[in-house]
């Protein structure tokens, strides 16, 4: 598709989609695709209801959603924004890659669930890591509540507490503190 013909389609799909945040900040190539029609993302670019938003080898991207919620992708991730609304939360669909979701304390909570191949996560209002660490898929809290749903079993990770599942249908490890260092490498990852 040619350059004027991209910018009239994703014009398009983009207008008959509602607009639910913005990027803060893009580092490297991303897009967002919408009912067939791609768009690049830079700071500034809207986020839509439906966007599939995916990162570059290279790339890091800050979304703000809602004015209160933080999304921060690593490289090679993929997030579908499948609905949200700024005071009540919403669904993500993440297929690969690792993300970084911060729910600012004072907004309140907020009704957030995060799917992926490897479980269910619900959000409460927090800081949390999700994606790869140490050779598995890791989940880690850094601030407030989350429920992990995997293979059947539902654990709640509280600050500091991490689990981790290694292939989709698995149960997930105990809870247990994760490490510094392991915490650390997964929350940057998304820089």
């Amino acid at each position: 598709m040619g350059g004027l013909a991209c910018v009239s389609a994703c014009a398009s799909a983009a207008l008959a989609a509602s607009s639910v945040g913005l990027v803060e900040t893009s580092i490297g190539e991303a897009h967002a695709q919408i009912r067939g029609a791609t768009r690049p993302l830079a700071a500034g670019a809207d986020i839509f209801v439906g966007d599939l938003v995916s990162t570059s080898a290279t790339a890091r991207l800050v979304m703000l959603l809602g004015g209160a919620t933080r999304v921060r992708l690593g490289a090679n991730t993929r997030l579908r924004v499948d609905k949200f609304l700024s005071s009540a939360g919403g669904e993500l669909t993440f297929d690969s890659g690792a993300v970084v979701v911060d729910h600012e304390e004072k907004a309140g909570p907020i009704d957030l669930r995060l799917r992926s191949p490897f479980g269910l996560i619900a959000v409460r209002g927090t800081r949390f890591f999700a994606g790869p660490s140490n050779g598995t898929f890791g989940v880690f809290v850094e601030r407030g509540i989350v429920d992990f749903t995997a293979g059947g079993v539902t654990l709640r990770l509280t600050a500091g507490e991490g689990t981790e599942v290694k292939r989709p249908g698995d149960k997930p490890t105990a809870v247990r503190r994760w490490p510094f260092e392991r915490a650390n490498d997964a929350m940057l990852s998304t820089y």
